[in-house]
This record gives structure tokens, sequence and C-alpha cells, in this order.
């Protein structure tokens, strides 16, 4: 009793009640500075060491401007615009000013010397005022901060890629995929979602291309992968695409359309069916002969009627087959119709017969079409050759 007396007198004392403070002054910074940086959060930190600066620059500006022009005020104006809320903007924009109107009377009249406040200074200040404030009203509107766009943007490309990866393959099966936005951006409208389903034996692909490019296609790519990836695998293969047809339908966009390509592959057998929605054809090449044959099943595109028919194609993969998908920026330009650049494609495909096709998706894409201003896509599937049988002895 007596040594749980002494040790609840040792912690009443002031040094102990003063750490305790000083841990939930520096928790509550923390989890202030925290909420700032992921957009939840008040901008009051950013606003007092914004509004903090205005006053030293302008001290240093009276001391010396020659080394430190009044223009300097326009640094914190311009941090301002990328972190501060408008009405917080409107209070930086108003110290400015302030200082400015110092500098002025302080140095005198622009017409007596160099490095004083010159209309010039006082346009370039409110013109980056301007515009800090537009962009702080347009990130209120969409209601993400800058520190959580660029965060967000990222995120959002990596789920596409995440999304677009295929699942493992059993021995004896090869595939890679290579994708090149339009224009080196990081958004496509192409996309691949892939699964294995029917207890694994079967591979599912679907490929598409979504009307536009670039930047302009990446949103509606993104939520039309998240929508095929969930109907992959839930629905039967010959069912999939009127489903995503039906998708796109009600989502009625401007720009709705999209082509697409459904591989179903027996990964035992090696048999398999391709249903198209106004995509190019598949290739296959057979080791037996060497020759690229097309595989054209007949679709119309998505998102253009109700109540539209996809009927498929079947096939069959042997020992040394390989399976080449693709979308139309790979093969088609304004000035090289699809027969052209599907024959080119084949061209530099055959010097892939022989060492195998490895590492081949992307160079294929810089051989074929690599300035092309077009989202190129690219997956290579193949059914790889037994090795011989060693002799015995």
């Amino acid at each position: 009793m007596a040594a749980g007396r002494e040790r609840r007198a040792k912690a009443e004392t002031f040094t102990a009640r003063w750490r305790m403070q000083w841990h939930r002054v520096r928790t509550g910074l923390r989890r202030s500075a925290v909420d700032y940086f992921r957009g939840d959060g008040s901008d009051w930190i950013a606003f007092v060491g914004l509004l903090l600066t205005i006053p030293l620059l302008m001290a240093v500006t009276l001391v010396d401007s020659v080394w430190c022009s009044p223009a300097t005020l326009v640094l914190p104006i311009i941090a301002g615009g990328l972190l501060l809320r408008p009405a917080s903007l409107l209070g930086l924009y108003a110290a400015g000013a302030t200082a400015l109107i110092v500098e002025s009377v302080r140095l005198g009249p622009y017409t007596e010397g160099p490095s004083r406040v010159t209309p010039g200074v006082v346009l370039v200040v409110a013109a980056c005022g301007f515009f800090g404030l537009l962009t702080a009203q347009f990130r209120s509107r969409v209601g993400v901060p800058w520190r959580r766009g660029g965060t967000m943007l990222f995120d959002l490309r990596e789920r596409i890629r995440v999304q677009s990866k295929l699942p493992k393959l059993p021995q004896g099966w090869h595939h890679e995929m290579a994708l090149r936005p339009a224009g080196g951006q990081s958004f496509s409208g192409d996309f691949v979602v892939a699964a294995r389903t029917n207890g694994g034996r079967t591979l599912e692909v679907v490929l598409t291309d979504v009307s536009g490019k670039g930047m302009d296609a990446g949103s509606r790519a993104l939520l039309l992968s998240g929508a095929f990836g969930g109907l992959v695998g839930s629905l039967p293969p010959h069912a999939f695409l009127p489903a995503a047809n039906g998708y796109l339908l009600r989502q009625d966009w401007d720009e709705g359309f999209a082509t697409s390509i459904h591989l179903v592959l027996d990964l035992d057998s090696g048999d398999y069916e391709l249903y198209s929605a106004g995509h190019p054809p598949g290739l296959q090449l057979s080791a037996g002969s060497g020759r690229w044959e097309e595989k054209a099943a007949e679709g119309p595109l998505l998102g253009v009627y109700d109540g539209a028919q996809f009927d498929s194609v079947k096939g069959s993969l042997r020992p040394g087959d390989v399976l080449m998908l693709f979308t139309d920026g790979l093969v088609e330009t304004s000035d090289r119709d699809i027969v052209e650049g599907i024959d080119r494609l084949t061209g530099e495909a055959d010097r892939y017969v022989a060492g195998g096709f490895h590492g081949a998706a992307w160079h294929l894409i810089e051989a074929v079409a690599k300035d092309v201003n077009d989202d190129r896509a690219l997956l290579l599937i193949c059914r790889q050759a037994s090795s011989p049988a060693q002799p015995t002895r």
C-alpha cells in the first residue's frame, strides 16, 4: 500500500504532468499533420507557415532589395495556391497585398531607382494569385486536395495494372502481356482481365479496347476492368459478352462503345473458344506448318445496341503453337489498313519462332507500332513443345 501511494505521488509531480501534456501535444500535432497530408484535416498548419513567410520576406526585401526583390512574394502565393483552401488563400493574399503596400512606401517610388515595387511586380503577384485561386477552387469542387490527387491517380494506375495481371499457368504453358498507352502516358484505354476457372482447368482472358485513348479513356477503362473482372468466371463463357454489352448500354456514355475479345482456353487439352465484339481477329501459329492463321469470331461492338449476338470460333493449341491477341492500335493506323498491319506483325513474330517467344510481346510492339499515337496491347499465349525423350542406356 505504501509503495502504491509513493508511485502515485511521483506520478503527480510537476515533471510527470509536464511529460504527459507534452506527449498529448505531440500526438495531436502528429495526427493533424497526418490528416492534413491525407487531405482530411484543416490547412491551418500550412496557412500559419506561409503567413509567417510574408513578413519575413518583406523584412529581407526592405534590408536588401537587390538580393531579395519584391517579386519574391510570389513564392508563398504559389505555394498557397497548391496547399490552401480558397478561404485561407484569401487571407494569405490580403497579407501579401499589405506587404507590397508597405514595401512600396518604404522603398519609395519605382521611378527613383531599381529593385522597387513596380507595376510589373504587382501584375506578376496578382496573376499568380489569380491562377492559384482558380486551382484552389477547382480542388474544392472536386473534393480532392492536391496532396491526395497524385496519390489517387497513382493508385488508379496500379489497380489497372494489378487487374491486368495474368494468373500463373501450369507447366507447359507460357504467357506474357505488353501494354503501351498513347503518347507515353500512364493510363490506357486497353486493358486485360483474366481468371482461372473450372477448378483452375480453364483460363479465361478478356482483352478490351475502350473508345478513346490515353487519359481520355483511362477512367472508363478502370470502371470497365472492375466490372469485367467481376463477370469473368461468374457467368458461362457464352454469356459474358452479352452481359458486358448490357453493362455498357446502362452507362449511357457519349462515347461508350468498346471492342473486346474473350478467350476460353482448356489448359489440359489446349482446346479453346474465341468470342469477339468487333475486335481484331486472333492469330494462331501452327508449329507444324509454321504459318499464322486468323481466328475471327463474329460479334458487334459493345455498347451499341441491345440484344447483340456473339458467335464463337473454336480452335486448339498443340505443343509449340502460339496464340496472339492484340488491339487495333497495334495493326491499324491512318496510313495503314489492318490487313497490312497484321502482315507486318506476323512477319516480325516469325523471327521469334526458332528461339521462342519469351520476352517477345514488348519487342513486337516496339518493332511494329513504336511511335503510333494510340493505345497498343499484345497478349501471347504459348503452349511449349514437349522436350524430346532422353534415350535409355
